[in-house]
């Protein structure tokens, strides 16, 4: 089962740079996007001892941004995947690459707003328990016939300290290195010709 798992999620991550890579410039594009979701992907391993505390969630709003929707969609399920060879697959690969997709195609939808510093944090904030969230739907799912309202109450209340913990170290990304990530992808990006960017990140 884990295996054929891996082999969708796999399918999926392809889908999503394949898409990438259709664009203006794709060979520039998909290299930038690889070495972002690799970034994102590093981050969530190097914190994993941190319980839930996921910088890849920050890095995937900003790939999205700073590159637009397709980049974030493709840097959010590629760093899910990829992190999960160190952290185990499973059926949670799948959620994970969708949430996190959704996490870059909603940084991108944000745009210029998410520049600044405080709005980002609050874009953070949110991002962290709507992830959370999300894999309580994947878990409670998996309960069967007991699953109604009750379990799925009973289980976001047993883990609303590690979704409290997500939040508050996406805020705490946010706030101490979201604006100079952003003038960085600022810069990445102007070598990319065809991609607009715009006024960057206010201190």
């Amino acid at each position: 089962m884990p295996s054929i798992v891996a082999l969708i999620a796999l399918a999926l991550a392809l889908i999503a740079l394949v898409t990438v890579e259709s664009g203006p410039n794709r060979s520039k594009e998909l290299a930038l996007v690889a070495a972002l979701a690799a970034t994102a992907a590093a981050g969530r391993v190097l914190f994993a001892f941190i319980p839930n505390v996921q910088p890849v969630t920050m890095l995937v709003a900003i790939t999205g941004i700073t590159l637009g929707i397709r980049a974030g969609i493709a840097a959010g399920a590629t760093a899910a995947l990829v992190s999960n060879v160190f952290l185990g697959q499973g059926p949670w690969t799948i959620w994970q690459m969708i949430g996190w997709g959704m996490v870059g195609a909603a940084g991108a939808a944000g745009g210029p707003v998410l520049r600044n510093r405080w709005a980002l944090a609050a874009f953070g904030l949110a991002a962290g328990f709507l992830f959370d969230w999300l894999m309580d739907v994947w878990a409670w799912s998996s309960l069967g016939p007991s699953a109604d309202l009750t379990s799925f109450t009973a289980l976001v209340a047993s883990g609303i300290w590690f979704d409290v913990a997500h939040a508050l170290g996406n805020v705490a990304i946010a706030l101490l290195a979201g604006p100079a990530l952003i003038r960085m992808l600022d810069r990445y990006a102007r070598r990319i010709d065809g991609v607009f960017v715009p006024t960057e990140a206010p201190p």
